[in-house]
């Protein structure tokens, strides 16, 4: 596929997803409109999903770690994470249940988010920069939803469709990573008062430290380095746990503290309540 071909693969792509997240129907995979397995293209599509989002007036507040399990990344075929954006719109807070047909698929994962208190430009940062660098974690529930058909996915379709990111929900009690050993943490995640997945610190990439210099170094090495304020989304400590409306999630992370997210019944689910 020539450049020209090219770029016109990825406004037509990135022009489908669009759709599909105006008028909340899922679409067909992606990945047959965009070069065979070209992940770089894949990002073209997601920049220009940021680009068009700023443009509207959205505010860029992070970035999201996704593929962070091994087992995940063995069945898309690939060998590291991939990243997407956060907007302050897609932030719910605790104690806000989340309406009925504003997500599609949701499922939902435990990660720790990262709150920086100071610019990450370098393309080889270390453990120690990080640790400076952040101001304190918090316990976070990523919602993610896809705007592919049945979650039909492989790695292109993914990063083209903002590594899947739907919404994200942060704990209230910061605290600074000298306090924690993240990498020990354990977790586990409550739906509807029963245990639904469970894992470490470990379980995510090795540790959430890992995934977050990957995802600083990468984003130096494109020019768009993390920066102060920026929330960082580690990546999930085990499996996630599919959604639905009146579903009451509730994530204990050792060290960190609980967080909480509540999915609205539907108009018809309250009335015959």
């Amino acid at each position: 596929m020539s450049p020209y071909e090219s770029a016109g693969a990825v406004t037509e792509a990135a022009a489908v997803l669009a759709e599909a997240a105006r008028t909340g129907t899922p679409c067909p995979p992606v990945r047959s409109l965009l070069p065979e397995q070209d992940v770089e293209a894949a990002y073209a599509v997601q920049r220009l999903y940021v680009e068009r989002a700023v443009a509207e007036g959205r505010r860029l507040v992070g970035r999201k770690i996704g593929l962070t399990s091994p087992a995940v990344q063995r069945q898309l075929g690939v060998g590291q994470p991939d990243f997407g954006a956060l907007f302050a719109d897609m932030a719910v807070p605790q104690g806000q249940p989340i309406a009925p047909g504003r997500l599609m698929q949701p499922k939902v994962e435990v990660e720790v988010a990262l709150v920086l208190g100071a610019d990450l430009p370098h393309s080889d940062p270390t453990v120690a920069d990080l640790l400076r660098a952040t101001a304190f974690a918090l316990p976070a529930l990523e919602i993610v939803d896809s705007r592919i058909a049945g979650w039909d996915i492989t790695i292109v379709d993914t990063v083209a469709d903002n590594a899947s990111c739907g919404l994200f929900v942060l704990g209230g009690t910061p605290v600074p990573l000298d306090r924690v050993d993240l990498r020990a943490v354990a977790m586990a995640l409550t739906k509807n008062g029963e245990t639904v997945s469970e894992g470490t610190g470990a379980d995510c990439l090795g540790s959430p430290l890992t995934a977050a210099l990957w995802l600083a170094s990468t984003l130096a090495g494109l020019g768009d380095p993390l920066k102060a304020g920026d929330i960082v989304l580690t990546g999930a400590l085990g499996p996630m746990a599919v959604a639905t409306e009146g579903d009451e999630f509730t994530a204990r992370i050792e060290g960190l503290g609980t967080v909480s997210a509540s999915f609205a019944p539907s108009t018809a689910q309250g009335a015959g309540a």
